[in-house]
């Protein structure tokens, strides 16, 4: 059996309007520059080791039609001004050689920051609890990044907001991490 161990991701988002929900995540995923591919949802393990390549870099490793596992956060409303929030974010060790963390964040009424920050808190707290150290983790304002202890962990997110503009028209919003496997 081949190792489907991802060496390298990228992060994604997008936004869609259509007259039908699935019109509109169609239009969020071509948003986000995944509608060519097969997607697969997985759960939330930011594989070891892993490369964080750019969005361009990243297509470049696919083909139309593939199979792509993702974690997407994925929302969607048909209701006049309702916003709607889709983030991921991340959480990975100081050393690489363990595995972190990627979580989805999907909310209503939430701004791209907030929801983003929101996402991102949650993959870093995750991370922090396997090793039982969920009390350490502090946020550092001035850097812009999780501390644990006197590790410092990369942290960061991708969240897509937008606002129901008309009357019977679906909105979707998504946030994707891409995993490429090699």
């Amino acid at each position: 059996m081949t190792n489907l161990v991802p060496s390298k991701l990228f992060f994604t988002r997008g936004v869609g309007r259509g007259d039908t929900m699935l019109r509109s995540f169609e239009e969020a995923l071509r948003d986000a520059g995944i509608a060519q591919f097969n997607i697969v949802a997985v759960s939330s393990i930011f594989p070891p080791g892993a490369q964080i390549v750019s969005r361009e870099e990243g297509l470049n490793y696919l083909n139309p039609g593939q199979i792509l596992f993702t974690v997407l956060a994925r929302n969607a409303s048909n209701e006049m001004n309702r916003m709607l929030s889709s983030a991921i974010g991340y959480a990975i060790p100081t050393d690489r050689s363990r595995w972190g963390y990627l979580s989805e964040h999907h909310s209503f009424g939430e701004t791209e920051k907030k929801a983003g920050f929101f996402a991102e808190k949650l993959a870093a707290e995750m991370l922090a609890s396997t090793t039982g150290e969920q009390d350490q983790l502090v946020w550092d304002g001035k850097n812009e990044e999780y501390r644990l202890k006197d590790r410092i962990l990369q942290t960061k997110n991708i969240c897509s907001t937008a606002v129901v503009l008309k009357e019977d028209e679906w909105t979707t919003t998504i946030g994707a991490a891409v995993l490429i496997v090699e």
